[in-house]
Parts: C-alpha cells; sequence; structure tokens
C-alpha cells in the first residue's frame, strides 16, 4: 500500500431501482423509498474508490464501521451520488468523511472506517471458517 494522502477523494453513484427499496429490502409495511443499507453500500463504494489508487497489486479494503444518519427519502428512479473523503491514516486503517445526496437534497451523512488488507492471507483465513 502506498501513503494514502489525507483529503482523497471518491465517489460512487447508483439509479434508484425497486430492488432498492426499503419495503422489498426489509419489510412490504415500509414506504417505496431506498433503504438504509444500500444508502451505506453507496457510501462504502464511494470511500473504497477514494483509496483505490492507492492499493497495491494483492491488497483491497474491507469495511470495519458505519456511523451514519439518513435523513430524507429518496424514490425510484433518482440517482443517488455518495462522496467520501479520508480524514484520517493510522497505518491500515483508513477513516472517512461520508455524505449522500439524491440530486435534490443531501440524504445522508456520516463517517466509515476501513482496513487494508491483504487478499491472500484474508483468503485464506475465510477459507479455514468456511471448512468448519
Amino acid at each position: 500500500m502506498r501513503q494514502i494522502p489525507l483529503r482523497a477523494r471518491g465517489t460512487f453513484t447508483l439509479r434508484v431501482q425497486p430492488e432498492h427499496l426499503a419495503n422489498r429490502f426489509k419489510d412490504a409495511i415500509l414506504p417505496q423509498v431506498l433503504a438504509t443499507p444500500v444508502m451505506i453500500l453507496i457510501m462504502e463504494n464511494a470511500a473504497l474508490n477514494a483509496i483505490k489508487p492507492f492499493l497495491d497489486a494483492g491488497e483491497s479494503a474491507v469495511g470495519t464501521a458505519v456511523d451514519v444518519q439518513h435523513f430524507a427519502p429518496t424514490p425510484v428512479g433518482h440517482e443517488v451520488c455518495a462522496t467520501a473523503e479520508v480524514v484520517n491514516v493510522e497505518g491500515k486503517r483508513i477513516g472517512f468523511k461520508v455524505s449522500a445526496s439524491d440530486g435534490m437534497e443531501e440524504i445522508g451523512s456520516g463517517t466509515h472506517q476501513r482496513i487494508v488488507i491483504d487478499l491472500h492471507s484474508f483468503n485464506a483465513r475465510l477459507a479455514k471458517k468456511s471448512s468448519h
């Protein structure tokens, strides 16, 4: 892993489809709005995009913490764009400020953490768990 600079930024955009809605993703009684876990997915992808240019071959980064608020609804058809900015780097642990907008307003914001992993050793550890 190369040095990841503070303020490195990444984005990720997703057009909201029926399968992304709270009433399909979680419970039919919920309104037809973007589900919070899907908003978090968009934010996590933005964070990964912020640091991808600094990862070496055989490395990736997995999420370890999310602390966000989802404060505005988004219906089907809207594009949600998340932005992530690196605010802290401690070795392989990376902290981000994240936010998401649906083109009309900000719909969520908060913080996110990822840790850079070696894919070979991570997959070996996972295979051990899978064999039990």
